[in-house]
C-alpha cells in the first residue's frame, strides 16, 4: 500500500482540519459569553492553541517545517494533536451542533488513518 502520509492532498486536508479547528474554537468561545469578553474569548481560544501547535513539535516532522520551538517526545506530540482536534469536536457538540462535530471528527480519524506512517514514525521519536 502507497504511503500517503506526506501526500499534498493529505497535507492540504490536515491543514483544512487545522484551520477548521481554530475556527470552530473561535466561534465557541464567542458563543459562551456576553460583552465584550466574547471577543476576547473568540481571539485568545485559538491564538492559544495556534501557539501551543506551532511551539511543542517533534524535530523533523515532515508534515510540518521540521523545527521545533520545544522539542516534545512524539507520542506527547501526539496527544496534543489528539486534543487539538478533539475539542473542535466537543464544542461542535457543545453548542448543538453534534453531527457537524461527528462529521469532523470522522474526518480526522480518516486523516490519522491515512497518514499510518507518521503515527508510527512519532511513536518512535522520543
Amino acid at each position: 500500500m502507497k504511503d500517503l502520509s506526506y501526500h499534498p492532498v493529505n497535507l492540504f486536508i490536515r491543514f483544512l482540519l487545522e484551520l477548521s479547528a481554530l475556527i470552530v474554537s473561535g466561534i465557541w468561545g464567542y458563543v459562551q459569553v456576553e460583552g465584550v469578553l466574547k471577543y476576547v474569548l473568540a481571539a485568545a481560544i485559538p491564538m492559544t492553541m495556534a501557539v501551543i501547535w506551532g511551539t511543542f513539535n517533534v524535530p523533523g516532522d515532515r508534515s510540518r517545517s521540521g523545527k521545533a520551538p520545544v522539542v516534545i517526545p512524539g507520542m506527547v506530540r501526539l496527544q496534543l494533536e489528539l486534543l487539538f482536534f478533539a475539542l473542535p469536536v466537543w464544542f461542535l457538540g457543545n453548542m448543538g451542533y453534534q453531527r457537524y462535530g461527528l462529521t469532523f471528527g470522522i474526518i480526522v480519524v480518516l486523516h490519522y488513518l491515512v497518514s499510518y506512517s507518521r503515527i508510527l514514525w512519532l511513536r518512535d521519536q522520543k
